[in-house]
């Protein structure tokens, strides 16, 4: 075999070994070295050269990528996610009609339309929709963030919320909880400025907690100028410190009929 071939998979062994005890920091810089020596193989993308071990070659590179996609989810690094993916990207494209399907490349497909979704980036999830197939949108991992957008767009936030109990793969959970604290953040605005105050019971049915002790910790972490007082939560301080602008009515009143003479005038 290939040296550089031998040399990427002994490292590639030591990288998923330290991948599956949670080795973090083992597993950034043998990825770092991985990297590298994949660079000295022209099968790869952009160059897609036709070499003696060029399958083998694509199909190991796809794989290293794919755990590093993961990787990126179990270090919260939405940063890497994208980068990694974008490099992975082109296997599940320009090569596949090369190689078999990854059982991986629809949970990675679906992951990435969760963070874009987490992120807001609502044109960027319809164009990659777009370059989907129609197997690939009849996915349950693609299916599950279509739904997911969908509900947010209607403003559905239980249907969002009672999603992270059922996703179709387990490396969803970390940007299911963005999803749940960005709707949570909304819900919350809202509640401030529909009323001054709500008892407990019904500010976490409202914010779909499922025991005081999670809104309260909710509370003190995410809403510190809330005031908790006697069964109730108090919004009325946050409504007294936003100042409110005096609209100037006589002024409107005084221009709008100048308007008025001058059109009269016109006509």
């Amino acid at each position: 075999m290939d040296p550089k071939i031998t040399e990427v998979s002994q490292t590639f062994e030591r990288f998923k070994a330290a991948f599956v005890r949670n080795d973090f920091d083992t597993c950034t810089r043998l990825l770092s070295q991985l990297k590298v020596l994949l660079t000295a193989f022209t099968s790869l993308p952009p160059l897609f050269q036709e070499t003696s071990n060029a399958i083998h070659e694509l199909t190991t590179a796809r794989d290293i990528y794919e755990h590093a996609v993961v990787l990126s989810v179990k270090m919260e690094d939405q940063d890497a996610f994208e980068r990694d993916f974008f490099q992975l990207k082109p296997y599940y494209t320009d090569a596949s009609g090369r190689l078999p399907a990854s059982p991986q490349e629809y949970p990675i497909l679906g992951l990435n339309l969760l963070r874009l979704l987490v992120q807001n980036r609502i044109a960027e999830f319809h164009t990659e929709l777009e370059l989907l197939s129609q197997s690939a949108l009849d996915n349950p991992c693609i299916k599950h963030a279509v739904e997911l957008e969908q509900s947010f767009m209607e403003g559905a936030y239980h249907r969002v919320l009672s999603a992270r109990q059922t996703v179709p793969d387990a490396t969803y959970a970390y940007f299911m909880d963005l999803l749940a604290k960005t709707v949570r953040d909304e819900i919350a605005g809202c509640s401030e400025k529909a009323y001054d105050r709500l008892s407990t019971s019904d500010a976490r049915q409202i914010l779909l907690f499922s025991s005081d002790k999670e809104l309260l910790q909710y509370v003190e972490r995410e809403q510190p100028e809330w005031e908790i007082k006697d069964g109730f939560i108090i919004f009325q301080k946050v409504k007294d410190s936003v100042p409110c602008k005096e609209i100037p009515s006589l002024q409107l009143i005084t221009q709008t009929l100048s308007y008025a003479r001058e059109l009269e005038r016109i006509v």
